[in-house]
């Protein structure tokens, strides 16, 4: 048993060095970015843990900003895909709109770590920084999808709505860290009521609430008149 797995590890090894320089760099760095945040892992760890020399991490990426932004690519490509997997399973509009929160669901209960990049890259850097503003890029570009999605729900004010929503997403990432291993579920239920409350004519809906307003001004106006 013992000679199987230390051939199967050769094994593992052997193919790991087989793949490009520029994919093991890369895949190095998103272990480590996950685990411990970008500020705490430095160039030359990820130049040992690769494999690579100082040289060839350095033709793949001039800049450590620059390896973080490809891991941040990465990341956003590996999420995308996920939920848009989900979506494309999804029964109904409502449905598509709570995929995320399966896939939330899914990487929480595997403990992947890498669920918050891009809460910790705007947290360590900051939205003023280039890599805290690539990181609320690719957010916005969740929450773009998200309006499209309720949109196509024929939910009221979907900007609003998908505002919203990534509020629920971002909360149960944090509650996650703390340990809250039904935080995506929690959050999910949340969301349900978050599609009732803007779907239109729905009592406290934005567009119930405008309505509501109108309504009411044009009864004073009718008052002011009368009298």
């Amino acid at each position: 048993m013992d000679a199987m797995d230390g051939r199967d590890l050769g094994r593992a090894l052997g193919a790991a060095a087989r793949k490009p320089a520029r994919e093991r760099i890369l895949e190095t760095a998103y272990g480590l970015f996950a685990r411990r945040g970008v500020r705490d892992v430095g160039i030359d760890e990820i130049i040992t843990h690769s494999g690579v020399a100082k040289a060839t991490f350095y033709r793949h990426f001039p800049s450590k900003e620059a390896l973080v932004l490809a891991y941040m690519d990465r990341w956003y490509q590996v999420r995308h895909d996920a939920i848009e997997e989900a979506i494309a399973h999804a029964h109904n509009p409502d449905d598509a709109l709570l995929a995320a929160f399966n896939v939330l669901d899914d990487w929480f209960s595997r403990g992947a770590a890498e669920v918050n990049t891009f809460l910790h890259v705007v947290i360590e850097f900051g939205p003023a920084h280039p890599l805290g503003r690539a990181a609320m890029a690719h957010l916005a570009a969740i929450r773009g999808r998200l309006s499209a999605l309720a949109k196509a729900a024929g939910l009221d004010d979907p900007e609003g709505f998908a505002w919203s929503f990534h509020i629920l997403t971002k909360g149960a990432m944090v509650a996650s860290i703390e340990g809250d291993h039904r935080a995506a579920i929690r959050a999910r239920n949340l969301a349900r009521a978050l599609i009732d409350l803007h779907r239109p004519d729905t009592p406290g809906s934005p567009t119930a609430d405008r309505d509501e307003e109108r309504e009411a001004a044009i009864l004073r106006g009718l008052d002011s008149a009368k009298r």
